[in-house]
């Protein structure tokens, strides 16, 4: 095991019996022998910690939390997030943040009927400033892609959309492209429900939905990690009963404060 760490960052030097340090990061690298199914946790690109992640689900109302995962610190959160609907049987109403945008969870939701409030994330513009592909317009049944210049290519069954020499002499190429052959769109295979979400994002009753209900569950989260920040053991089964151990006594706790009371035959709610 320790061979495997210390492994996957060297490559093979120029030379022969040469090693040196690998420029690229192993995929699903090890990161300590200690716990072998750690993993990195990257917040951003530059802040990252070992370890593992916490998904919750919580009904913003309340702040209950409703279901629980843990898993190895490189699982997205929009990964995890099916699990956590898992035992949901009726049509809900889902809020969440960027980090649960991808187009495949936003497929999931909309094949089960779900009410969709997920703050999009931010489009990649290949010039600062520049135009994006919302710029572009996409015609899916057509298949043909717009530039903002006017020209119209097809879409091929791969989805790329290339302009090629239309781009010679555009006057608005400085702001969209760099690329010698051209700009070249690759359209997501979910393009149409993320380019909805973009839209969606912008409107009042994303922003009023969004706004009302995240305080909650934000404070729910704290209640959370709050000086449980670290994990007690090793692995992920041993920890995954620890966090629905913390997160049953965070409802327990939070079910008093909102006057959870017995009459002697049935638990209530005081309203």
């Amino acid at each position: 095991m320790l061979a495997l760490v210390a492994g996957q960052d060297v490559e093979p030097g120029d030379q022969d019996g040469t090693w040196r340090i690998a420029p690229r990061t192993t995929p699903d690298r090890m990161v300590s022998v200690i716990d072998p199914e750690s993993r990195h946790v990257h917040k951003t690109v530059h802040n990252y910690r070992d370890g593992f992640k916490a998904h919750v689900a919580v009904e913003p109302d309340t702040g209950l939390v409703t279901a629980c995962d843990l898993t190895a610190g490189n699982v997205g959160d929009a990964q995890a997030a099916p699990g956590l609907l898992a035992r949901e049987t009726e049509r809900l109403e889902i809020l969440a943040d960027s980090g649960y945008g991808s187009g495949e969870f936003r497929a999931a939701l909309a094949a089960a009927d779900h009410v969709v409030h997920i703050k999009p994330g931010p489009l990649r513009r290949s010039i600062e400033g520049g135009f994006s592909i919302d710029d572009f317009t996409i015609d899916l049944v057509a298949r043909t892609a717009t530039c903002p210049a006017g020209f119209t290519v097809p879409i091929t069954p791969k989805r790329n959309a290339t302009f090629g020499n239309r781009c010679n002499g555009c006057t608005l190429r400085d702001r969209c492209t760099r690329a010698v052959a051209g700009k070249a769109l690759i359209l997501h295979e979910h393009h149409a429900l993320l380019a909805a979400a973009r839209q969606h994002a912008t409107t009042d009753e994303f922003k009023d939905a969004y706004t009302q209900h995240r305080p909650m569950v934000e404070r729910t989260i704290a209640w959370i990690v709050t000086r449980h920040r670290k994990v007690r053991f090793r692995g992920i089964a041993r920890n995954r009963i620890g966090l629905a151990h913390r997160c049953a006594a965070i409802n327990l706790r939070r079910l008093v404060k909102l006057g959870l009371a017995h009459d002697g035959n049935h638990w209530m709610i005081a309203t």
